[in-house]
């Protein structure tokens, strides 16, 4: 009971941040939007037309290969089938995008707690941590390789550089500091949450973190064979990020042609984005402004910048919808999915010695 009303006590402090942060994006967006020119956007999108299907159907690529890269990282008797795996992360990322705020504690959690009929949720959430883990490593080195080329190929604005150069020192310090991690098999988990215990956290999230770090780094241990076809999966995911961004803008911007040069590095910002700003549902606004500043700086107008993100947004809400809809198919609703998530660590202890 005490833990239940922490966590209701945790999400009250969540809910007001949370429109806070919604409604600022929104008012960026808007001004954005106002400042790129509304006719000129919807000039754009006109352009696109059918070419959307297109972009739905590059952007499905990226929700497949992750939903592989899941499978693979299962350790152990289970064994999660494609269709599942898919279904998991389309409801999850569409309770994500919903939540906002808290899309990052609530999103990955939800994934295995919204499929625990197929596979025991431990197992489920043990591999989609370990996916997480190479998805991380993935990120980083398309965020390094492609302010590496913005720095290079291109003059920046002061602040846009200092970011940039800092952005190429941190990266590499992160990805050295995720492999010693891994490597040297540190108890960072456990070693928290045993703090926490002894401040009066529950022992069952201390025994719960220890085996979720047993299972990461058991796989660890006797996977190695399939390192290489996750990462190339993971590469699949980003190369498809790249794809997406230039058929957009061979629709949208036929006056000026996109390069696959230009498409990687705006997909580079895209990540970064994504990354410090999930917590803004859609990321209202900040794509707007990050995408529009680096479309200016390769050349593209403001115009177009703004409508990527646009039709960017209109993908993942057509993704939300799609996963909302396999909620509802599967008796979930957003309450009760959030809910799961968000608990995870509650449900798994009956499962922790699986």
């Amino acid at each position: 009971m005490a833990q239940d009303s922490a966590r209701a006590s945790h999400q009250k402090k969540l809910t007001p941040l949370g429109i806070v942060f919604t409604v600022a994006g929104v008012l960026l967006f808007a001004y954005f939007v106002r400042k790129a020119g509304v006719g000129q956007i919807l000039d754009g999108i006109r352009k696109l037309g059918v070419g959307f299907v297109l972009i739905i159907a590059i952007s499905s690529i990226r929700h497949i290969v992750r939903s592989l890269t899941w499978m693979l990282c299962f350790d152990g008797p289970e064994r999660l089938g494609f269709w599942d795996a898919l279904r998991g992360r389309l409801m999850g990322d569409a309770l994500g995008n919903v939540v906002g705020v808290a899309s990052a504690l609530v999103s990955e959690p939800a994934k295995p707690a919204m499929i625990r009929d197929r596979v025991p949720l431990m197992a489920g959430l043990t591999a989609i941590a370990i996916e997480n883990i190479f998805y991380a490593f993935s990120v980083f080195v398309s965020i390094f390789s492609g302010m590496a080329a913005l720095l290079l190929s291109f003059d920046l604005p002061k602040p846009l550089r200092i970011a940039g150069q800092v952005t190429l020192i941190t990266i590499p310090f992160l990805i050295a500091l995720l492999y010693l991690f891994v490597r040297r098999q540190y108890r960072f988990i456990s070693g928290i949450l045993g703090f926490l215990h002894r401040r009066g956290l529950s022992e069952r999230w201390v025994e719960n973190g220890r085996t979720l770090e047993d299972r990461v780094y058991g796989f660890y241990r006797r996977s190695g064979s399939r390192f290489l076809p996750i990462f190339l999966l993971e590469a699949c995911f980003h190369l498809a990020g790249v794809l997406e961004i230039y058929a957009t803008l061979s629709f949208i911007s036929p006056a000026q042609p996109p390069t696959l040069f230009t498409a990687f590095i705006l997909e580079s910002v895209n990540r970064v984005i994504n990354v410090v700003f999930k917590f803004i549902p859609l990321r209202a606004g900040v794509d707007e402004a990050g995408t529009g500043k680096v479309a200016e700086i390769l050349q593209y107008t403001l115009t177009t910048g703004v409508t990527l993100t646009i039709i960017r947004k209109a993908r993942d809400v057509f993704w939300t919808m799609v996963g909302i809809l396999l909620m509802i198919q599967r008796g979930w609703s957003l309450r009760a999915a959030n809910r799961a998530a968000t608990s995870i660590a509650g449900t798994a202890e009956g499962e922790a010695n699986i």
